[in-house]
């Protein structure tokens, strides 16, 4: 199948201001592109890019006074299959575990793990380890936050989130994730498109998706503490610690957002 993706952001600046956008999808769906997300800005301004630490690609810009429309349209290609489920894959021991991984089992921005390591143990201890205990988290995660996008707020933690019990998809990620890294199971936050295909109706706003990734069985695998379920269709943008990492746009002096769209949509495959 193929995807249509893309988005258009408009911001608002009194002054020349300094940004940070990492709005092109993961070079690990590269193979996957069919028509690409060139990033385009207007008024017009140089760009110039790089990769970050986590290998995610970075575009640097100084927004104009005024108005900037910051898009892109794309076409990815996608196996039309849901979210794999590696129901035996196990879980590593710390010593075991790979180096690149440790980071991920660190407490973060977000991801308080050293507040919630006696929450998380005390709900979960006597789940299976291995993907069987993830699900758990998941499945409790789901169900203790209540979805609300209107309550959405961009300092809420994990710890936060835990104890207000209210979020959205985010927050979800950020207590799932800490929750698994109090359990010593390494766990990254994602973030890219997820529409509705193969979903029914109704279908909410679109909007960038958090999702996040557990190390299990000697691969990073995709969970979904918000939707719950196997999804078709996630585009990767980013991933990283929490949402410090894989933010869309970085603003480095004041702005409005006054603008937010975004679109992912199955579309026919050349013939």
């Amino acid at each position: 199948m193929h995807i249509k993706v893309g988005y258009e952001l408009l911001y608002d600046c009194p002054q020349p201001t300094p940004m940070l956008l990492m709005l092109n999808i993961h070079y690990s769906r590269a193979a996957d592109i069919v028509e690409p997300d060139h990033l385009a800005v207007a008024p017009s301004v140089p760009l110039a890019a790089y990769r970050d630490g986590f290998g995610n690609w970075v575009t640097r810009i100084v927004a104009p006074a005024g108005l900037t429309r910051i898009s892109t349209t794309a076409v990815v290609r996608d196996s039309g299959l849901a979210d794999p489920v590696v129901s035996d894959a196990r879980q590593y021991l710390v010593p075991e575990l790979p180096e690149e991984a440790l980071v991920f089992l660190l407490a973060s921005r977000y991801c308080e793990t050293e507040l919630l390591t006696q929450t998380a143990w005390h709900l979960l201890e006597h789940s299976p380890p291995g993907w069987a205990r993830v699900q758990a988290i998941c499945d409790f995660v789901h169900h203790h936050i209540h979805f609300d996008y209107m309550q959405a707020r961009a300092t809420r933690t994990a710890w936060e989130a835990y104890n207000e019990r209210i979020g959205v998809c985010r927050d979800y990620a950020h207590l799932a994730i800490a929750f698994c890294r109090c359990m010593n199971i390494p766990a990254r936050y994602c973030t890219g498109y997820l529409g509705d295909i193969g979903m029914p109706p109704p279908y909410g706003v679109m909007d960038f998706a958090g999702w996040f990734e557990a190390y299990l069985g000697g691969a990073w695998h995709t969970f979904d503490a918000r939707n719950n379920i196997p999804r078709i269709g996630r585009v990767l943008l980013a991933r990283g610690r929490d949402a410090v990492d894989v933010a869309i746009s970085t603003t480095f002096g004041a702005n409005t957002l006054r603008g937010f769209r975004v679109w992912t949509d199955e579309v026919p495959a050349p013939e």
